[in-house]
């Protein structure tokens, strides 16, 4: 077996290590309508060691969660186009998925106490990197 650069990133213990790094990493999936701010949102929780996937509506977020059990949190925007919101989608995430932890976001209103599943956290827009990120890294530690 050649051993030269390229081959040594190709062993099975090198592959073993890189899978094993990525389950260390956190999953939380992203649901947001509008591009520049999902992939916004991505980008600050990579940065801060979270793997990240990414729905544009709520439905797409239900088939990556089917998907993708490895899902621990969610942050959705409340307000998305199709035939169910993001309240909506924390409701069935939570009946579904009760282990995903929820975070909702939203420049519109501000849900009332207990409106969210499993004492799940809301994030008013304009939110700040580090507000995302406290929130997230705060749900996942419990």
């Amino acid at each position: 077996m050649r051993s030269g650069p390229l081959m040594r990133n190709l062993t099975p213990t090198y592959a073993l290590a890189k899978m094993a790094e990525t389950k260390l990493q956190p999953v939380v999936l992203v649901a947001e309508d509008e591009a520049l701010i999902r992939v916004w949102a991505a980008e600050v929780l990579e940065d801060n060691g979270f793997t990240v996937l990414e729905a544009a509506n709520a439905e797409a977020a239900m088939r990556v969660l089917e998907a993708r059990p490895e899902v621990r949190l969610l942050f959705t925007d409340i307000h998305m186009p199709g035939p169910f919101d993001g309240m909506e989608l924390a409701r069935r995430v939570y009946d579904r998925w009760p282990h995903v932890q929820l975070v909702l976001t939203s420049g519109r209103i501000e849900p009332l106490v207990g409106e969210i599943p499993d004492d799940g956290r809301f994030l008013a827009k304009p939110y700040r990197a580090d507000e995302l990120v406290g929130q997230v890294q705060d749900l996942l530690r419990n």
